[in-house]
């Protein structure tokens, strides 16, 4: 029913839709609205540069061919001998649908197959769907927090996950 597959140089638009739409539904509404419309344009553009960075492994979850979430993962480069999990995306037309369970599924065996036992991720205090969806997949809170400031002076809360891969 879903495929996963990693993410190919000509796919930066499409990470950039799904990252903009999630962002738009989840994130957009914690913002003064103008500094939210900025931010959700430029989560169409960045994912360009960044499909071709090499330290860094994106993957894409499809239905019927469609791309509805995406994920990108390395190294952690805060702890040592961990992966980090940087992105976690899915489109809102797919909330729901198990897309996103699925590219967990793959994502936690490709990190397994590059030799990662653990892994670890940060999202948003105040997104109880992500931390609901995390749970779910068998993440559990380190007691980790930190402010994180996504460029308009505001910082907001940030917990950090951690499972096994």
């Amino acid at each position: 029913m879903f495929t996963v597959r990693r993410a190919a140089p000509y796919d930066g638009g499409v990470l950039g839709e799904i990252h903009a739409a999630a962002w738009e539904a989840a994130y957009a509404p914690l913002f003064d609205p103008d500094f939210a419309a900025r931010g959700v344009e430029s989560r169409r553009t960045r994912w360009h540069d960044r499909v071709g960075q090499a330290d860094t492994t994106i993957l894409l979850a499809e239905h019927d061919g469609r791309p509805l979430a995406l994920t990108a993962f390395r190294a952690s480069t805060a702890r040592p001998g961990l992966s980090e999990i940087l992105s976690f995306y899915s489109h809102p037309d797919s909330w729901g649908s198990g897309i996103a369970a699925a590219l967990m599924t793959g994502t936690l065996e490709r990190l397994r197959d590059d030799g990662f036992a653990r892994t670890h991720l940060w999202t948003l205090h105040d997104t109880p769907r992500s931390r609901r969806f995390y749970a779910k997949c068998g993440f559990t809170e380190s007691g980790a927090a930190r402010p994180f400031d996504f460029g308009d002076g505001k910082p907001l809360t940030q917990v950090e996950y951690e499972r096994a891969c």
